[in-house]
């Protein structure tokens, strides 16, 4: 009989480290898997939501996996269960239905809960996190042409739920108490023209106003008096779900501390996800998540003992209709210089045409691409990122065409697939690059359909899809047998 392994948690995450398992151990003679999901659908694409609000794909468009996967997986699928407790001694989980389910190795993949700030009110009739497909239903049960919401948070949700509301015909009041929207991932001036943007598209993005309190039936209080409103959506971060894990002993901070073997204190009890705190991972993206899943599958099921979590590079896409953004690195090296005098302060060069709803700034340490930021450019995204990603040197005379999306040949989402690299990232998400890609269609995944089953591109947030779709019908012309390798 092979290992028990418990997963608690049946998100995107949770999910994805069952079918890396199964990927490596079909038959089920290494691990035995069991699976304990509060919610009480499926594995869903969470990333996938905003775009479900905004009407771009039904609630049931975004399941991860088909009916019957877990079941034909070998996997005891138990939807609608959370565990509610963890006997380390015993190797036990408890769950909220009675029940004990044992385990050899314990793998949380709790994910994080939403934040709800301090706020007069907040608990009363017509306010939803924007955090799950339940608080999606909510949300989209009250969203009618002509309703009032008031979206309190401008970070990434907070943007494209305002975003989504809006394009439904609800109108729209963005609260944000920062200077500038998104602050967590752009600098100043890519902030003002996103403001700007959602403006034209009928969003009233309202900055540096502080909520104090919900009156039903009014609207929300602020330091600048009444926003009227018929509902609140509230999207002021997410917190890491470490109460299961604080309460059993294991090490908690903002996170469940890991290791590079995704181990926590406790060396039978893993987390990935956001739920897992670790040095080089990125918070509020799916790919970190996604790899350390393929990490602790090859632990788990002793294909590649040696597997450890380095660290994620990551990358933030808005996913809101008729705006482009794209940022990567840290926002502070647009703008501060360094701290530290030994350490020259990074190149910075800026592109901005808010008239027009573009912005660029990039940031150099050498000849390294460090931060970006880029809305309404993406020529010029795609080239920022895949300098970014590989780490490929630039010459300072190559950095107005980095600017253009000029740069690297073949950028990702507009140029000609035949020019991309076979090493370049497609789908940053899953990490599927071109050569994977036309490795899948010699194999016979001859539609963008087949190519996502075979490589999983397009699966994550989506935004790869016109390239992944460009590289098929490239391939459907071309005969690339005699290309080489670039």
């Amino acid at each position: 009989m092979g290992r028990r392994v418990v997963v608690v948690g049946n998100g995107m995450v949770g999910a994805r480290f069952c079918d890396e398992v199964r990927r490596r151990d079909p038959d089920g003679r290494r691990v035995r898997l069991t699976v304990l999901g509060a919610e009480r659908w499926p594995a869903y694409n969470r990333v996938l939501l905003s775009t479900v609000l905004a009407g771009g794909l039904a609630a049931r468009a975004i399941g991860l996996y088909p009916g019957g996967w877990a079941a034909r997986r070998r996997i005891d699928l138990r939807t609608g269960v959370a565990a509610v407790a963890i006997d380390r001694a015993a190797r036990v989980v408890h769950t909220d239905d009675g029940g004990l389910e044992p385990y050899d190795e314990l793998v949380l993949a709790t994910g994080s809960r939403a934040h709800l700030p301090p706020l007069d009110g907040i608990e009363k009739d017509g306010v939803t996190a924007f955090r799950d497909l339940a608080d999606c239903e909510r949300i989209l049960s009250l969203a009618r042409p002509g309703t009032r919401f008031a979206v309190l948070g401008g970070g990434l949700l907070g943007c494209e739920a305002a975003r989504g509301l809006a394009g439904r015909g609800a109108r729209v009041t963005l609260l944000h108490r920062g200077t500038h929207l998104m602050e967590r991932q752009i600098d100043p001036g890519a902030g003002q023209v996103l403001a700007a943007s959602l403006r034209r598209l009928g969003v009233d993005a309202r900055l540096g106003v502080r909520a104090t309190a919900w009156e039903p039936g009014a609207g929300i209080r602020t330091d600048g008096g009444l926003v009227a409103a018929d509902a609140l959506v509230v999207a002021t971060g997410v917190r890491a779900e470490t109460a299961l894990a604080a309460d059993a002993g294991i090490a908690v901070d903002h996170g469940v501390v890991v290791d590079d073997r995704l181990a926590t204190s406790d060396d039978r009890v893993h987390a990935v996800g956001d739920c897992a705190q670790h040095a080089g991972a990125v918070a509020g993206v799916v790919q970190p998540g996604w790899e350390q899943a393929a990490v602790l599958a090859d632990l788990l099921t002793g294909s590649d003992p040696a597997a450890r979590y380095r660290g994620t590079r990551g990358v933030t896409r808005l996913k809101a209709r008729d705006i482009d953004l794209a940022a990567f690195g840290d926002p502070a090296l647009l703008t501060d210089p360094a701290s530290d005098s030994a350490t020259p302060a990074p190149e910075v060069i800026r592109f901005s045409d808010p008239a027009g709803g573009r912005y660029a700034a990039l940031a150099f340490a050498g000849e390294q691409v460090v931060a970006g930021a880029v809305v309404g450019l993406p020529d010029a995204a795609a080239s920022m990122i895949q300098f970014f990603d590989g780490g490929i040197p630039i010459a300072p005379g190559d950095r107005l065409a980095l600017l253009l999306g000029r740069a690297l040949p073949g950028a990702v989402e507009t140029a000609d697939p035949g020019r991309l690299p076979h090493a370049a990232v497609v789908c940053r998400c899953n990490t599927v690059t071109k050569g994977a890609l036309v490795a899948a269609w010699r194999g016979g995944a001859t539609d963008p359909a087949a190519l996502a089953r075979a490589t999983r591109a397009t699966t994550g947030c989506g935004s790869c899809g016109d390239a992944v779709r460009g590289i098929c019908t490239w391939l459907a012309e071309a005969d690339p047998r005699t290309e080489e390798a670039a």
